[in-house]
């Protein structure tokens, strides 16, 4: 069996392959969602899919090949330069749209129940500015449908977006649910710091550096697993498939408040 077709079995949409870094790329049960990630150098890979592996599995050829140490270093080093130069590449192009987007309204906030929210936009793309220690390294795009994606190249891991009222840390996965935490919790007067990770995968990385924070998990299996991971207290729906910004709409998510005052608790 092929890289590509062991992929494929395991649930990962790879549209083209990049050498030698870690991708992250949609599955087949999350096509929406980078939720499943993969490195190959062409002849050895190692991939996980979130909702299926504890941890990445290896693919190797069914012939065995032959190492060239030398050149797998002379590899190895240029594949660094060139995923350095990539960031770099990410960050200034982050930079530009930002300073070339407009602060207005948005189909997709209206559509997540905030037709008033007004956010970054740039070429009909809601912009989610992306920092690792307050340091621009990307951002999420948005498409009206809902359809996301990150600029080629850029860091994803440990990259997040803050909403910052002076109070407790709260770690969401997506902008939506991060949305209707902070609406929740300034309804009910309650301070808050509240950090954006973009993808299960990256809840876990983001929630380390907050000891004290509190997680707001989608309620899927990659949810569960992550909130878990975390060894912080979580919230999670009680509906199946749901995560905050579809139970705070249907009027629930009241236990995430007792929750936070809370937080020896775990809903």
């Amino acid at each position: 069996m092929n890289f590509e077709s062991f992929a494929q079995a395991h649930g990962l949409i790879i549209r083209s392959i990049v050498m030698n870094k870690w991708v992250r790329v949609p599955t087949v049960d999350h096509p929406h969602k980078l939720n499943g990630s993969y490195k190959y150098d062409g002849d050895v890979a190692f991939l996980q899919n979130w909702a299926i592996h504890e941890s990445p599995v290896k693919w190797v050829p069914e012939t065995p090949y032959k190492r060239d140490i030398a050149k797998d270093r002379a590899k190895s080093i240029q594949a660094s330069k060139e995923r350095l130069h990539a960031q770099q590449a990410a960050a200034s192009k982050a930079a530009f749209i930002l300073n070339n987007s407009a602060k207005t309204f948005h189909p997709y906030l209206a559509k997540k129940g905030f037709p008033q929210e007004k956010g970054w936009v740039w070429n009909d793309l809601l912009i989610v500015p992306m920092r690792i220690k307050g340091s621009l390294v990307g951002a999420q795009l948005i498409q009206a449908d809902g359809t996301k994606k990150f600029l080629a190249g850029q860091i994803t891991k440990g990259a997040y977006a803050t909403f910052d009222n002076k109070g407790i840390d709260i770690v969401t996965e997506g902008y939506a649910t991060a949305l209707s935490v902070r609406r929740a919790l300034k309804t009910a007067h309650i301070r808050y710091r509240i950090h954006v990770t973009f993808s299960a995968g990256n809840l876990p990385e983001v929630a380390k550096e907050f000891p004290q924070c509190v997680v707001v998990a989608d309620n899927d299996t990659t949810g569960i697993k992550v909130a878990q991971k975390t060894g912080r207290p979580y919230w999670l729906s009680g509906v199946e498939g749901e995560d905050f910004n579809d139970a705070e709409l249907r009027g629930a998510g009241q236990d995430l408040l007792d929750l936070i005052v809370n937080p020896s608790k775990n809903t």
